[in-house]
C-alpha cells in the first residue's frame, strides 16, 4: 500500500501547477540549498579543531549549547515546516485501514528537510570524535541527537494548531536566552550534564530514543483519531462576531476593502501571525544598532535593519497580495470593481502597518537620534518604494493561502520565482547604496537624506505606478484564478 502512496505523491507533485512555472527557480533554489548545506558540513567537520584551538572542550561546549540549538530548531520548524498531508477524503472511502495512512503520512516527516540537514552536522562530527579517540560512545551521543531531533519533528506536528502552548514555550526560552546573556540565571548550567550523560554513559540515551517513540505515539494515535470526515477533517464553526467599521465607509470603495482586510486580520490564524511577526521584526534592528555582531556594524548594514524594522508587516502581508483572497478571488474577480481601488487599499493597509511599526520603533531612541532617524527614513522608503514593489511582486504569486493555518508566515517556497527574486533585489540594496553613497560622499545626514528623497519621490508617483501595476495584475488575473483552483 505505501507504494501506491509513493505514485500518488510522485503524480500530484508532476501535475502540480507550480511544477512547469516553477521549475527553474527550484533548480535555483536547489543549488542554493545545496550551498548552504555544504556550509553546515564544513561546520560540522570543523567546529572540534575551531573549539580546541580556542582551548575549549569540544563536545562539551557543543552540549553546553544544546538546549538553545533545539529550541531554535522547534522555533524554525514552527514556522517554516510544511505539515506533509495527504489528500485523505478520497480514501477513506476505500478499503485501507486508518492506521495504514496515518504511518505513511508521518512516516513521510523522516524525509522531511528540517530533519536530514541536521546529519550534515552530527554526522561529520561524530566522525571527528571518533578519530580523536572518544570511543563509541560517540556514536551513542550522535544517536541521541537524532532522536532529539525526530523528537522535535513529532512535538512540532502535536502543537501544530496550538498556538497558546507554543508561544509560552517560546517566551519561556526567550526568558532563559535573555537570563543566560544577562549572567541571572544560567540554564545550561543544568542542561549540560544532562546532554553530556548521554556520552558519559551506555545508558542515558535510550531516554531520547523513548521520547521519540512516546511522540510518534501520541501522534499516531491523535491523527488517528481524528481521520474523519465528520470529525477530523469537519470545519470547526464559531459564533460569528460583526465588526461594522462603519467610520471607513467615508472612504467609498476603498473603505469597504479596507474593512475586508481589518476583518481577515483579526479573525484568522495566519493572519495573525503576520501581526506577530511584524512585531517581532521591530526587535530586529537590535543586532545592528548594538554593535553586538561586528560584521552588521557599518552603515549600509544599518538602513537594511531599519528597512525590516519598519517594514515588517510590509513585507510579511505584502508579498501574498492578492493570495489573502484566494479562498474567494474568483467570486472577487467577478464583481464590477474597480481593481486601482483594490490595490490601493491593499497598499493603505501597508503604510499604515509601517507608520505603527515606525512608532512602536521609538525605543531606538536610546542609541541616538540618528538611530531613529535611520529607521524613520526606511519608512519612508517602505512607503514610497517597497510598498510597490511589493505589491509588483504580488503579482507573479500564484500560491493560495489556508488562513485557518499559521504556517509559513515567512512565505512558501512556491511564492519565490525568478521575477519576484529579481524584484525583491532592489527592496533592500537601493537603500543600502543611496545611504552608503550620501555617507562616505558628504555625511551621515545627506545618505539619510537620499534614502528618504527615493520614498517621497515614489510616494508623489504612486498613481501613475498604481496604473502599470493595475495592468500587469490583469494580465495575471487568470493565471491567479487558475492556480487558486488547485487544492495540492
Amino acid at each position: 500500500m505505501f507504494k501506491h502512496f509513493i505514485w500518488l505523491e510522485w503524480k500530484s507533485f508532476l501535475r502540480s501547477a507550480s511544477f512547469g512555472t516553477n521549475l527553474a527557480m527550484k533548480i535555483i533554489m536547489g543549488l542554493v540549498a545545496l550551498y548552504f548545506l555544504a556550509c553546515f558540513a564544513i561546520l560540522g567537520t570543523t567546529v572540534y579543531f575551531i573549539l580546541d584551538k580556542e582551548g575549549f572542550e569540544p563536545l562539551q561546549t557543543v552540549n553546553k549549547f544544546m538546549i538553545y540549538y533545539f529550541a531554535v530548531d522547534l522555533l524554525i520548524r514552527y514556522f517554516l515546516q510544511k505539515m506533509p498531508v495527504m489528500n485523505i477524503r478520497p480514501l477513506l472511502t476505500l478499503p485501507i485501514k486508518k492506521g495504514t495512512i496515518v504511518h505513511f503520512s508521518l512516516g513521510k516527516t523522516a524525509l522531511s528537510f528540517f530533519n536530514w540537514t541536521h546529519a550534515l552536522f552530527f554526522i561529520p562530527f561524530t566522525i571527528v570524535l571518533l578519530i580523536k579517540g572518544y570511543g563509541y560512545q560517540a556514536i551513542l551521543w550522535n544517536i541521541a541527537m537524532f532522536a532529539l531531533v525526530y523528537f522535535n519533528n513529532f512535538i512540532n506536528i502535536l502543537i501544530n494548531n496550538k498556538d497558546a502552548v507554543f508561544y509560552s514555550v517560546l517566551a519561556v526560552f526567550a526568558g532563559l536566552g535573555l537570563t543566560h546573556y544577562y549572567n541571572i540565571f544560567d540554564i545550561t548550567a543544568y542542561t549540560q550534564p544532562f546532554f553530556q550523560g548521554m556520552y558519559d554513559t551506555n545508558y542515558l540515551f535510550l531516554l531520547p530514543v523513548l521520547f521519540l517513540i512516546a511522540a510518534y505515539y501520541f501522534s499516531f494515535q491523535f491523527f488517528k483519531s481524528n481521520l474523519n470526515l465528520d470529525e477530523g477533517l469537519a470545519k470547526k464553526s464559531e459564533v460569528a462576531q460583526t465588526e461594522n467599521y462603519t467610520w471607513l465607509e467615508q472612504f467609498g470603495t476603498l473603505g469597504t476593502f479596507l474593512k475586508n482586510d481589518i476583518r481577515l486580520l483579526r479573525r484568522n490564524k495566519r493572519s495573525k501571525t503576520t501581526l506577530i511577526m511584524s512585531v517581532v521584526f521591530v526587535f530586529y534592528g537590535l543586532l545592528f544598532f548594538t554593535s553586538s555582531i561586528e560584521a552588521y556594524d557599518n552603515p549600509a548594514m544599518k538602513v537594511f535593519a531599519g528597512i525590516f524594522v519598519s517594514g515588517g508587516f510590509l513585507f510579511t502581508f505584502g508579498q501574498f497580495i492578492p493570495s489573502w483572497d484566494s479562498a474567494y478571488y474568483q467570486l472577487l474577480m467577478s464583481q464590477n470593481i474597480p481593481y486601482k481601488e483594490y490595490i490601493k487599499s491593499k497598499w493603505w493597509l501597508m503604510v499604515i502597518g509601517t507608520v505603527i511599526s515606525t512608532l512602536l520603533a521609538s525605543f531606538y531612541l536610546y542609541f541616538g537620534i540618528h538611530t531613529y532617524l535611520i529607521v524613520v527614513v526606511a519608512a519612508i522608503f517602505n512607503i514610497g518604494v517597497n510598498s510597490h514593489l511589493v505589491m509588483l511582486g504580488g503579482a507573479f504569486v500564484k500560491t493560495p493561502i489556508d488562513l485557518t493555518t499559521s504556517k509559513q508566515a515567512f512565505g512558501d517556497k512556491q511564492a519565490f520565482n525568478v521575477k519576484t527574486m529579481l524584484i525583491a533585489i532592489p527592496k533592500m540594496a537601493l537603500p543600502m547604496v543611496l545611504y552608503a553613497a550620501g555617507y562616505y560622499l558628504f555625511s551621515p545626514n545627506i545618505g539619510l537624506l537620499f534614502v528618504a528623497l527615493a520614498g517621497v519621490i515614489g510616494f508623489l508617483f504612486r498613481d501613475y505606478v498604481f496604473s502599470k501595476i493595475e495592468k500587469i495584475y490583469k494580465s495575471e488575473k487568470y493565471a491567479t484564478i487558475a492556480a487558486y483552483k488547485q487544492k495540492n
